[in-house]
């Protein structure tokens, strides 16, 4: 097993710059998901970290050996594409078996590992089998077990799941997680989806235009976003945000049509800043609907329903306070009709504030 470290990684196509700076370590036996959307670097990055991109400037170390220059094959890494990209013509088991014979593996040892590597996946009664007899979630298992039998110093994931359907999904992504947990391979798997990053990460690391923005556990980066990007890009339903302005002595925020009291975790940190522009963010669990009770200190608003989308054991409510949308999930029983004026209840404890120039966040 190895850590994976990249330090000040550029990586440029002609003037394009795709990824600027990015130092990123990625612990013995961790599973680090790198999370961003489209175009953000991600895929570059494990292509960088596999050997199938050069690196355009810094360094990236498997272990502790530099590897800038070594050949893919040399890097003990193992790598699972979101193309199945199995051999149409072989079987499931010379499938498993095509790239420890290209490594001249003694037979019975090559006999043993695709036997372990099949009873892990649950794909024993398969082998005999060709790609277009199988399954989505078949095939990926096969792709999944033709990495393990390299028994691999990483695990490289390149959006494995995005050709599965949302059930099967799920199913997959479970699967992989007990793999890893299993096999306790250092793992790096990308993904745009942030629920899959969110359930299946030790760590994650969010990319955004080749920068990375914020590297924690899904719980950390979930509860305290570093900056606005984050913070909108991480959630489902996605955080709700309101422009503010700090009233004089910071007594208050000043939103468009209501005013909040300023939390007390913040008054330190608003401290001198009257007149200063922020965002305020608030998660739409913490934006309270009925008699549901409020955890600590919280401010009411009026507000009146935009859109109501049911979801069987709740309804997510689009609604407008003053000029600010808010999104927020209450009872399905609840009243939650077209035009609705609701009482809510902000927890004031639980809002995000950042600097509306910088994007940065505030306060803990």
């Amino acid at each position: 097993m190895a850590a994976v470290v990249l330090k000040g990684v550029t990586k440029r196509f002609g003037e394009t710059r795709v990824i600027e700076g990015l130092d990123l370590e990625i612990r013995d036996h961790e599973f680090m998901v790198l999370l961003g959307p489209s175009g953000c670097g991600k895929s570059t990055a494990l292509r960088m970290v596999a050997g199938l991109e050069e690196v355009t400037g810094g360094t990236v170390s498997i272990g502790d050996k530099v590897v800038n220059d070594v050949p893919p094959k040399d890097r003990d890494i193992a790598m699972v594409f979101q193309s199945y990209a199995l051999y149409p013509h072989m079987t499931v088991k010379e499938n498993l078996e095509f790239g420890l014979k290209i490594r001249k593996t003694p037979p019975a040892e090559m006999e043993r590992l695709i036997a372990e590597a099949a009873q892990i996946l649950g794909i024993e009664p398969l082998l005999a089998r060709k790609p277009k007899e199988l399954s989505g979630g078949q095939r990926q298992r096969v792709a999944l077990g033709r990495a393990i039998v390299r028994k691999p110093a990483v695990f490289l994931f390149d959006e494995p799941l995005s050709n599965l359907d949302a059930k099967l999904r799920v199913q997959m992504r479970v699967e992989i997680k007990k793999l890893q947990a299993r096999l306790q391979v250092t793992s790096i798997y990308v993904t745009h989806d942030q629920i899959e990053a969110m359930t299946m990460g030790h760590r994650i690391a969010v990319l955004h235009a080749g920068v990375l923005q914020q590297v924690g556990s899904p719980l950390e980066v979930y509860e305290r976003p570093a900056n606005l990007f984050v913070a909108a890009f991480i959630g489902s339903p996605p955080m709700s945000f309101m422009q503010a302005t700090v009233a004089p002595g910071a007594a208050a925020l000043q939103c468009r049509g209501f005013t909040l009291p300023v939390p007390q975790k913040a008054r330190q940190a608003l401290a001198g800043k009257d007149g200063a522009r922020l965002v305020v963010g608030v998660r739409p669990e913490h934006v309270l609907a009925g008699d549901r009770p409020a955890r600590g200190e919280a401010a009411t608003l009026t507000a009146t329903v935009e859109i109501a989308e049911p979801l069987g054991d709740e309804v997510v409510v689009h609604a407008r306070a003053g000029e600010e949308s808010l999104v927020f999930k209450q009872d399905p029983h609840l009243d939650a009709a077209l035009g609705a004026t609701l009482q809510l209840r902000l927890e004031l404890s639980a809002l995000h504030l950042f600097d509306a120039q910088t994007e940065r966040r505030l306060c803990d």
